[in-house]
């Protein structure tokens, strides 16, 4: 009798250890078969709802990166909306580099020449051109004879316009009236800009041509079509 209970005792052990390891292949098996159907399964990058970092929030398309996993340099037309803005930031670049100023004082400078190019009927390009050669864009610029700023306003010549203990050297107030000046003398001398030019700089030798070479420089880098008396003045020097 207890021969039988032995051997039956040993019977059902050795059931329960073969079923043990019969559980534990078929566990292995399907583990295994899962990380091969893993394997061959595509990667999904294009789902919707995924999109790159930092561009979810404003809803622009991510950058294409090149091989080396850098992304591309971003570019005016990239980040604004109308032409305004872009030559806002073309010119800010353009002073901060060349002219080596802070970004929030050559913004401040290009927005001054643009509103005031707008506001005057002038381009841009002349006021740039102007303000290089009168001060190298340094707005607390003051010549012997006491002209200040970007400009170079004349206080003594000019007392109407700066009166009231106006700030020459803030870049909208020189520029506003720097081009109120220029553009009088060009009204007074039918659009010369040669003549214009002149008087502006109280009859100085050669200024004109000096205006018109760094309008030219300005042209290039902002790839606009130069002034004709670019051309006129750069051919004829006077």
């Amino acid at each position: 009798m207890q021969n039988k209970q032995t051997n039956r005792g040993n019977e059902s052990r050795a059931t329960r250890a073969a079923r043990l390891v019969g559980l534990t292949l078929g566990a292995l098996a399907l583990s295994f078969a899962s990380a091969m159907q893993a394997a061959e399964m595509p990667l999904i990058t294009d789902a919707p709802g995924l999109e790159a970092p930092g561009f979810a929030a404003s809803g622009a398309s991510a950058p294409a990166f090149d091989a080396a996993g850098m992304a591309p340099p971003v570019v005016a037309s990239q980040t604004t909306g109308t032409p305004g803005a872009a030559a806002l930031v073309e010119i800010s670049t353009i002073l901060s580099g060349q002219f080596r100023l802070a970004r929030s004082e050559s913004n401040a400078i290009a927005r001054a020449v643009l509103d005031a190019a707008n506001r005057f009927a002038m381009s841009p390009v002349l006021l740039l051109g102007v303000i290089a050669t009168e001060s190298g864009f340094n707005r607390r610029a003051v010549s012997p004879a006491g002209a200040k700023g970007l400009m170079q306003v004349l206080p003594s010549a000019h007392p109407q316009l700066v009166s009231g203990g106006k700030d020459l050297s803030d870049p909208v107030i020189n520029v506003t009236i720097g081009s109120s000046i220029l553009r009088g003398y060009l009204d007074d001398a039918g659009g010369d800009m040669n003549s214009a030019l002149s008087r502006y700089s109280g009859g100085g030798k050669g200024y004109a041509r000096r205006v018109a070479l760094h309008m030219q420089q300005f042209s290039e880098r902002l790839h606009t079509q130069p002034d004709p008396f670019v051309k006129v003045s750069l051919v004829e020097p006077r």
